[in-house]
């Protein structure tokens, strides 16, 4: 029997999430990169020692995670779900009443358009990736999860991820992830790392130093649009 979470529980969270400091902390660490606490108290605008203490709720809340390599502790979200839960806020974020109208530069059009959640590909790119497998029946959604046909065990097979390799775990194996700039799914779970993986491999995506943003290449653009039998939006 699963144990449903209190609503003590969900304050606790909601809570941790809601300081400013420690949500810009959780945001800096939604690409997948595992940072120091100094990087992170620089994307949260803090100092160190403020930093620590954030860090500190956040382990007992079991956020994030720490690692220890060499003489530097590095910190990362402490599983999928989490950042699955943050890019829903995000998304909400967007709708609320008490957010302010934002003028989106290039940067921002570029993380719309491209970039990382946790392990996985999110964006306008994404999203467009997720509706051409949904209609060739490659991928079908049943209450939030993503269901392979027969077909496309056979295509993911094809493009070079091997299905039956991925290590077992309790993570679903394809997840339909709310995209918070698309309002759309992305494939998120172990599908969607496999994915990301095999085509950075392939050369088709490039990720940005010190930034979740994605850049699709030359290569990328015409593989994506034999993938899909069309080319991708501009």
């Amino acid at each position: 029997m699963i144990d449903l979470p209190t609503g003590n529980m969900i304050a606790q969270a909601a809570h941790l999430m809601g300081d400013p400091a420690r949500a810009n902390m959780l945001a800096a660490l939604i690409g997948g990169e595992a940072l120091t606490a100094g990087e992170l108290a620089s994307h949260a605008g803090i100092t160190p020692q403020t930093a620590s203490g954030h860090l500190a709720k956040l382990l007992d809340g079991r956020l994030v995670a720490a690692e220890r390599q060499g003489r530097h502790r590095y910190f990362r979200l402490a599983s999928p779900s989490v950042a699955h839960v943050l890019e829903g806020l995000m998304g909400l974020s967007q709708t609320s009443p008490a957010s302010p109208a934002k003028r989106h530069g290039p940067r921002a059009e570029a993380m719309r358009w491209a970039r990382t959640c946790y392990d996985h590909m999110a964006g306008r790119i994404a999203v467009e990736i997720a509706a051409n497998f949904e209609q060739r029946g490659l991928v079908h959604r049943s209450e939030g999860v993503g269901v392979l046909s027969a077909e496309g065990h056979r295509f993911f097979c094809d493009f070079g991820i091997d299905l039956a390799g991925i290590s077992p775990s309790k993570r679903p194996l394809c997840r339909m992830c709310l995209d918070w700039s698309e309002r759309r799914p992305h494939i998120a779970g172990k599908l969607g790392a496999a994915m990301l993986t095999r085509t950075i491999e392939l050369g088709w995506v490039v990720r940005r130093p010190n930034t979740r943003t994605l850049t699709i290449s030359a290569t990328g653009r015409r593989g994506f649009a034999d993938m899909l039998g069309q080319p991708l939006s501009p």
